[in-house]
This record gives structure tokens, sequence and C-alpha cells, in this order.
């Protein structure tokens, strides 16, 4: 079975997210999409609710599970017995960092392999930082986020 993790803060997942996921489901038997717990940081929703924001927007993809994970990616893999990882790609800048990771995760573990993938155009200049910078200053993002996400945010913009 070719299973592949999809790794990210999903902090909210975007719709440039979701092409990458659907897009990854097309291509592996099994995609895990593991948000990454990073405790450096100041994320608008904690874990628990990126992962039910993911459950509830990749609930029609029956090869798609929802997971997460902190430290080292190349240690996640390690332990669920996973030689794939799925990155999205919107920028040339984009490349230059992933690309740094995919060698240091190699060098940790030469079975390792990085799959990229380019994001479609519509989304090439979708963020998370972006959205959250865009509905803080109440901007429209209707068809940047899922709806669920949508309704997330402005459930947690009026607490």
């Amino acid at each position: 079975m070719k299973i592949a993790v999809y790794p990210g803060s999903f902090d909210p997942v975007t719709n440039g997210h979701l092409d990458i996921i659907k897009r990854s489901a097309k291509l592996f038997d099994k995609v895990i999409v593991a948000v990454l717990h990073n405790q450096s940081k100041n994320p608008l929703f904690d874990v628990k609710e990126r992962l039910d924001l993911l459950k509830q927007v990749t609930e029609e993809l029956p090869n798609v599970e929802v997971d997460c994970f902190s430290g080292l990616l190349v240690d996640y893999v390690n332990q669920k017995g996973i030689h794939s990882i799925v990155k999205g790609l919107r920028a040339v800048s984009d490349f230059e960092y992933e690309f740094q990771m995919a060698l240091m995760n190699r060098k940790l573990n030469a079975d390792v392999e990085t799959v990229f993938m380019m994001t479609s155009s519509e989304y090439s200049y979708l963020s998370s930082s972006l959205v959250k910078e865009v509905f803080k200053f109440k901007g429209c993002i209707k068809g940047l986020v899922p709806d669920e996400v949508l309704a997330a945010m402005i459930k947690k913009y009026r607490e």
C-alpha cells in the first residue's frame, strides 16, 4: 500500500491545502494529513480544532486520515512506516525552503522521498497567514477557505 503524509500547520486549512489533499488522494492509496503541533507558535486554532476542521473538510475522501505530530517529521514518518512526503509549492521561494527540508529528511532517512505538487494557479497566492490577516481586517475570504473553516473563523473572532 502506498501511503503518503501531507504535513503542515493548517492554521487554518485553506482551499489550497484542500486542493493538494484531494490531488494526493488520487495518487496514493492513503494520505495522512498530519498537523504539526508547534509550541513556539501562537495559532488561531489549537491542534484539536485544526484536526476537527480537517476531518470535516476531508470526510468525503475515504483514503484520507487526519493525525498530528510534534518534533521532526522524519521521526513521525519512521514511526508510521511511511516513505512518501507530499509538499505543496506555490512559488520558487517555497521550493527553496522545501528543497532544503527534503534533503535534510533524506539525510536522516534515505528511504523517505518528498513529492512536490504545484498548487493550482487559482491558489498560488494563498497562505494561511494571509487568510488570517485579511479576515482580521474584515476582508472577504469566501472561496479561499472551506465553508466550515469560514464559520469557525467567524465564531473564533466573535469570542
